[in-house]
């Protein structure tokens, strides 16, 4: 018999950090982290294709963008069913996952984004988390999905426990997987955390 496990995402250029969790509601452990990769690391795509698209044709704009955010998703599902089929060896079902967003704003059109530096990297993010949310999908998983800025205080609200307490036991879990055990593991690890509940 399996124990439900949850996973937590949280997104970079490029790569994201994962974090499973499984145990009780109020107190979960961590049981596996890992860094998802959606950019091969030879030469085979930006990890930032948007500032790689500036200065572009708006055609080859857009297909450099597409070909990245593709690449990025099917990247993504891989590290993501290996993870998931390393959880199910350890005798855990994935039951959800935490995906942390941005602010929510629906980007302008590629023309906009290309001219406006702050754009650029909103627009990055967003191919990446795409690119998480379509791998969590063909996993049979629907993502949870939480805006960054809120996580702690979404959390308390949701766990029903100060968010002291939430940031302490998240710093324990830590202790006991060991480093590293930065901001992007322990944003993952609640994510995860409100996922399992």
């Amino acid at each position: 018999m399996s124990s439900p496990a949850a996973i937590g995402f949280r997104a970079h250029s490029g790569w994201a950090a994962a974090v499973a969790v499984t145990g009780l509601a109020d107190a979960p452990a961590v049981i596996m982290r890992r860094r998802i990769e959606m950019r091969e690391t030879a030469a085979a795509g930006p990890s930032q294709p948007y500032h790689a698209a500036v200065g572009l044709d708006i055609r080859e704009a857009e297909q450099l963008i597409a070909r990245s955010a593709a690449r990025a998703a099917a990247m993504a599902a891989t590290g993501l069913r290996a993870m998931v089929e390393d959880l199910g060896q350890l005798g855990h079902g994935i039951t959800g996952c935490g995906l942390l967003t941005g602010s929510g704003r629906p980007l302008p059109a590629l023309e906009r984004i290309l001219a406006a530096h702050p754009l650029l990297h909103t627009a990055e993010g967003e191919l990446f988390r795409e690119a998480l949310r379509a791998a969590i999908r063909q996993c049979g998983l629907q993502p949870i999905e939480m805006k960054e800025r809120e996580l702690f205080t979404r959390a308390a609200a949701r766990l029903r426990l100060p968010a002291s307490r939430i940031e302490e036991h998240v710093a324990a879990m830590g202790k006991s997987i060991g480093p590293p055990w930065r901001q992007d593991e322990k944003f993952a690890a609640v994510a995860a955390w409100l996922a399992l509940c």
